[in-house]
């Protein structure tokens, strides 16, 4: 494998990674399977594509991440206050992002960034080629240290309790509707905030570019808890960043064998798949032998 293949791919699963932080706050601290991450993505390209071109890269990035947490908002109200079940309500803020993403890209399919300074580019007279990935490098480590400083609060522990015991949280005076609706929104915030990195790294958003992220995320945190075993916020957080670089790895030596572009989210669907029925048989086997 190039050296340049392998320096694009560890950029890719830095940006993902970002993704892969979002989901695992939804899907593994909240235990909520939230389908708005699709809608959320492209949301977060979409502004930042937008406010690029019009030559506001940075707030791009800024407001990727405050869209995406409405969106999570919206999501966890249609939960929490409409009584409507995860998935459903995942799917409908999901389906309704798609018209809202096109209107922000002024009803235009995609939008092209090229000839337009980006994030990117201040960073490039300092890093040359590498200055996409030590931009991804930055923010993944920042938002990462502020994932775990935050989860170690209060409000954290509030969080980090209601997935794992909803009843006792009630029990104990929380209010566990509106720590769902924080935690939606903190994880569709971090979702559209990589999406919003994707693009300046891109070079240009399309309104069905967030089809299969889910599954992406999703392997990227069951890949790293394959390699990293160890309990513990910091160690899970650890094997998401972990878990989204050998995703990537995984998918470009697919590449590299020959397989089609067309089928990698086939083969990314039949590795979590894979990964989801191993987790199942093994967590059997313990109980058996328990």
């Amino acid at each position: 494998m190039a050296v340049s293949v392998l320096q694009n791919t560890i950029l890719l699963g830095f940006i993902y990674a970002i993704m892969a932080l979002g989901i695992f706050l939804s899907f593994k601290v909240l235990n909520i399977p939230d389908l708005t991450v699709d809608g959320s993505f492209t949301s977060g390209c979409a502004v930042s594509a937008v406010l690029t071109v019009m030559g506001y890269p940075l707030l791009g990035m800024l407001l990727g991440f405050v869209v995406g947490m409405l969106a999570g908002v919206v999501s966890g109200v249609l939960q929490t206050h409409c009584k409507i079940p995860s998935v459903l309500a995942g799917i409908l803020t999901m389906t309704a992002l798609y018209s809202i993403n096109l209107k922000i890209m002024n009803g235009m399919p995609n939008v092209s960034l090229f000839g337009k300074d980006t994030v990117i580019t201040p960073l490039q007279h300092i890093f040359a080629s590498n200055g996409a990935l030590m931009l991804a490098l930055g923010l993944v480590v920042l938002v990462s240290v502020l994932l775990y400083l935050f989860l170690q609060t209060q409000l954290g522990l509030s969080l980090r309790a209601t997935g794992d015991n909803e009843a006792m949280v009630r029990a104990s005076s929380i209010n566990s509707d509106a720590m769902k609706i924080l935690g939606l929104g903190l994880a569709n915030g971090l979702v559209g905030l990589g999406g919003a990195l994707f693009v300046q790294n891109q070079g240009f958003a399309d309104v069905s570019g967030g089809i299969g992220m889910m599954v992406i995320g999703l392997a990227s945190i069951l890949v790293g808890e394959a390699f990293l075993h160890k309990r513990g916020i910091g160690w899970q957080l650890c094997s998401v960043l972990l878990g989204a670089i050998i995703y990537q790895l995984i998918m470009t030596f697919a590449l590299q064998l020959g397989i089609a572009s067309s089928d990698i989210k086939l083969l990314s669907a039949v590795l979590v798949a894979g990964a989801i029925s191993l987790s199942q048989l093994q967590w059997k086997r313990r109980k058996q032998h328990a």
